[in-house]
Parts: structure tokens; sequence; C-alpha cells
């Protein structure tokens, strides 16, 4: 574990925060909320891509860094002077998850041991139903599917390095997300095995950018479903005062249980 030099922490109106994974699904969603939100925070944005600089900024990144979280040294320059990072990577499926590490594993492990030696102060981790003891809210099929991919075993390793890293942290599990609007009714759970079912990425945003003002989600980590969405009988469900829920991005509806991101 890394010997930080705290920084101080994020406030309402002022701080610097990282959203990697901009390009993808859920990170897009969360620079809309970070952009009509009332906080004035710093917004910079990560992406592997030149081409994706212009449409971040559109987005509302103030700051784009063009590199890829795989590298070390490009996780650094990214975390540089940043106080909060929101996580949002994912990996494309296919064949070379069966062979290589990914985003999900490898890459966010750089990336928090990159926060750690920069004194970043907070952690946002959006991770999925499925991984560790939270396996039974992610359905058979899939889970036998992604973990065979690597994704779920990856995302694993991604938690419990943030968990171990010395960083204030907050982990989100999602269901299955969608791209409908933000409901705001959504179940939080937690200690594994609590909800099953889908959430809009739009809320999945929402939670992220309200932990980095949430005193209540400090090293804990949740299973989040839109209420519309979930299946069966919860368990473990826990009422936590969000501390901000600004306006999320519309969207359609279409389900999609994983994304990647540039």
């Amino acid at each position: 574990m890394y010997v930080r030099e705290p920084r101080h922490r994020m406030t309402i109106t002022s701080g610097r925060v990282l959203v990697a994974g901009a390009t993808g699904g859920t990170g897009r969603r969360v620079l809309d909320v970070l952009h009509t939100s009332d906080s004035e925070v710093v917004v910079r944005a990560l992406t592997r891509s030149p081409d994706s600089e212009s449409p971040l900024r559109d987005r509302g990144a103030d700051e784009v860094v063009i590199g890829d979280v795989m590298n070390p040294d490009d996780a650094a320059r990214a975390v540089a002077d940043v106080d909060a990072v929101i996580c949002a990577l994912g990996s494309s499926l296919g064949l070379d998850t069966l062979t290589s590490d990914s985003a999900d594993g490898e890459g966010t492990k750089n990336l928090i041991d990159a926060a750690c030696k920069a004194g970043v102060e907070q952690f946002v981790l959006v991770s999925s139903l499925g991984v560790g003891d939270s396996a039974p809210g992610m359905p058979l099929g899939l889970r036998l599917l992604f973990r065979g991919l690597g994704v779920l075993p990856a995302k694993a390793r991604a938690e419990a390095h943030l968990r171990d890293s010395g960083l204030t942290y907050t982990i989100l599990r999602p269901g299955g997300l969608t791209n409908a609007d933000a409901t705001g009714d959504i179940v939080v759970g937690e200690g594994g095995d609590t909800v099953s079912g889908s959430i809009p990425r739009a809320d999945v945003a929402g939670l992220c950018v309200a932990s980095l003002f949430t005193p209540a989600a400090t090293n804990r980590t949740f299973e989040v479903v839109a209420q519309g969405g979930l299946r069966g009988t919860p368990e473990g469900i826990v009422e936590i005062d969000w501390q901000t829920a600004p306006a999320a991005a519309r969207g359609g509806s279409t389900v999609e249980e994983s994304e990647s991101a540039d």
C-alpha cells in the first residue's frame, strides 16, 4: 500500500474530478450529470482516442487527457492534480479478454495505484452485480458468460485492489444497464446477495457524482438497481442520504449488461 499525501476533500463548489471511461455509456452520462449540476468542479475526461476530445469537450469536459490506463505512465498523467476519480471503465467483449487482462482489471488497478501516489482523495468505482458476493444478483447464464470471458474476475480484482489501497472509496455494483431516462427511484443493497435487476445508466451516473459528496457512502460497496427494474425480493436494503441529485442525461430503453469505453 502506498503512503499518500492527502489533498483537500471535494466540495460542492471546488475540486477537480477525473472521469475514466468517459466515452462509454455510463461515463458519458457522468459528464452530463456533472455538467448540469450546480457544482463548479473542474471536469477532466480520459480517453484513448484523440478523435474523442472534441465530443467530450462538447459534453462538458473542461480538460481531456489522451491516454491508455493499461499504461501506468498514462494513468499517472490522468490523475495529476485531481481530487477525485470516477472510474467507469469497461472492456469490449471478445477473445482478447480470454488471453489478456483488461481495463476492468489491470487498467483499473493502474489507475488506483496512480491515484494513491498522486494523493487523490476519493475514488468511485463502477463495478457490476455478479462480482464477488453479489454473484446471485446476475442471472446464471450471463454470470457464466462474463466469468468465462474474464470480466467478472477482473472486476473482482479491481474491487479488492481499491479496498486495500488506502484510498477513500465507494464501489457501486449496478444491475443490467439500460439507456432509459433516470428514474431517481433506486433500490440500494449492501452485503452482496441483496438485489437483482436492471438500472438506467443515468441513475448510476447520478449515484457516482453523489458519492463524491455523501459521507455515508465512504468506504462502502453497494448493489444498485432501479425500483422499476427490480427482480425478486430484495434483502439487505440500506437508506443512504445522498447529498446531491442533479439532473441526468436522457436516452432510450435498450438493456445492455456490459459496456466498453475508450
